[in-house]
């Protein structure tokens, strides 16, 4: 009898079967946007348990248990980590239909070789089980992105970071696995933010510039631009919600920064003018250095004030907020546009209403310089289930051309987290096998199944430039 996760788990029909384990299943992963640490896999972190694995900082699973009337105890509190992983095993049964649900057992498969579903009745043993890899070498960090066939990953970090990890796992030739920076500037566009003056500071000691001026901080951004790319980066990141990049006055923008450093308060508009000066130069400043554009849009965060005030950031209380209005986003890529400094550019929405909204403003924006320049990212955050990559990858087909889609990432803080790639792959493999099994798209194996390997790694890695 199989088990849940068997080898043609959601692969319905046989052309869907023979293009993942012909073509998408034996693809190395680049898994591009993360938020691993670089310390621990240099550190090569070793996890008490899986408990401390699967629960020490993932807001997907934190914002389940709450759901299930869990104690924050259990949550983001003090209990020990079996007492927390009980509580997660108990409200298991009840997450079909969420992509937790599958997530957690592909990892119990592919990590551990578990194949019991997990439930009160079954975490002695899954508990055991797991413990016993990840309390052994192959249970280290770098041994679970090796086991899974992670030829490069790209974190996530802030322009003061000094880079050392990075710096030193460049020079470690016994992990094989390109672990490179992305340059995310947030908290220096973040103008309304109470953090906002002390950060400049810290900026201007890493760059050294004294920051107190627009021109300052752009020079400021300038430095660490280049020195990220000295340290190997490729990728630029922003997270906005629905910014608007129609307003353009420089004036405005000296006069937002002059009121976030005395602590005034600051008119709508001048935060859009601010965000949009920034913006446009850090665009000219990627197209200069060859760095690739993401722009995660569509998020509002820390919608629960109590549980900010008590807890912070990035614990579950975020949401989806409103779509981007499309002049908007074509004002920020015509701008960069017209001066010839477009970078390569993912665009990612929260919003699922606005997939082919940005589908249809990266097609305007295309030209010779790269296939796929612009391109409409993955399905993220709230999108990133079976439903969800599905509406992403039918969009993209429908209204750009799927075969230069750069793919799938983990977005993630997990070190178990890689089988959402085959996840993907999964889907993607049932989609375009669905077509083929319809008569929609030629029984062509060998084109067809060079578009999925591309589409699995070959699209990003050439994307990004790496060798």
């Amino acid at each position: 009898m199989q088990g849940f996760i068997h080898d043609d788990f959601l692969l319905t029909t046989e052309p869907a079967r023979r293009l993942y384990h012909e073509h998408a299943e034996r693809m190395p992963i680049f898994d591009y946007h993360c938020h691993l640490s670089p310390a621990e896999i240099y550190e090569n972190k070793q996890f008490s348990d899986i408990g401390e694995a699967w629960l020490a900082g993932d807001h997907y699973k934190w914002r389940v248990l709450r759901a299930n009337a869990v104690p924050e105890e259990y949550v983001t509190g003090n209990a020990s980590y079996r007492d927390k992983f009980d509580r997660f095993a108990a409200i298991m049964p009840g997450l079909i239909g969420n992509p937790i649900y599958h997530w957690s057992h592909l990892e119990l498969k592919r990590f551990f070789g578990i194949d019991e579903l997990l439930s009160s009745q079954t975490a002695d043993s899954v508990w055991e089980r797991a413990n016993s890899k990840l309390q052994s070498p192959e249970g280290a960090a770098r041994s679970l992105i090796s086991e899974s066939n992670v030829r490069a990953l790209c974190t996530t970090d802030d322009p003061v970071d000094d880079l050392r990890y990075h710096r030193l796992l460049a020079e470690d030739d016994s992990f094989t696995t390109k672990v490179l920076p992305t340059f995310r500037p947030e908290k220096a566009l973040d103008i309304l933010s109470a953090g906002y003056p002390a950060y400049l500071q810290k900026l201007g000691a890493a760059s050294g510039i004294y920051v107190r001026t627009l021109d300052d901080v752009k020079q400021a951004l300038a430095a660490r631009v280049e020195y990220f790319a000295s340290c190997g980066c490729r990728l630029s990141d922003h997270s906005f919600g629905a910014p608007d990049f129609t307003v353009w006055d420089e004036g405005a923008a000296e006069e937002a920064m002059s009121k976030a450093l005395a602590g005034e308060q600051l008119l709508d508009y001048e935060v859009a003018a601010y965000q949009s000066a920034i913006m446009d130069f850090l665009g000219g400043l990627y197209a200069d250095k060859g760095f690739a554009m993401q722009l995660h849009i569509g998020a509002i965060r820390n919608l629960n004030t109590q549980r900010f005030r008590s807890i912070g950031v990035d614990i579950g209380c975020d949401s989806i907020g409103d779509t981007i209005p499309a002049a908007s986003l074509a004002a920020l890529l015509d701008r960069m546009a017209v001066r010839g400094k477009l970078p390569r550019t993912i665009l990612y929405t929260l919003n699922a209403a606005d997939n082919d909204k940005l589908i249809a403003a990266a097609g305007c924006f295309q030209d010779e310089s790269t296939a796929g320049k612009i391109q409409f990212g993955s399905a993220w955050w709230f999108n990133d289930h079976f439903d969800g990559m599905t509406a992403q990858l039918k969009s993209l087909a429908n209204i750009g051309v799927l075969s230069r889609f750069v793919g799938m990432l983990t977005d993630s803080r997990s070190f178990l987290s890689y089988p959402r790639h085959e996840y993907f792959r999964r889907v993607l493999c049932e989609l375009v096998g669905g077509w083929i099994a319809s008569g929609m798209a030629p029984a062509d194996y060998d084109g067809i199944g060079k578009i999925i390997e591309d589409i699995c790694f070959n699209n990003i890695w050439q994307y990004i430039g790496l060798e």
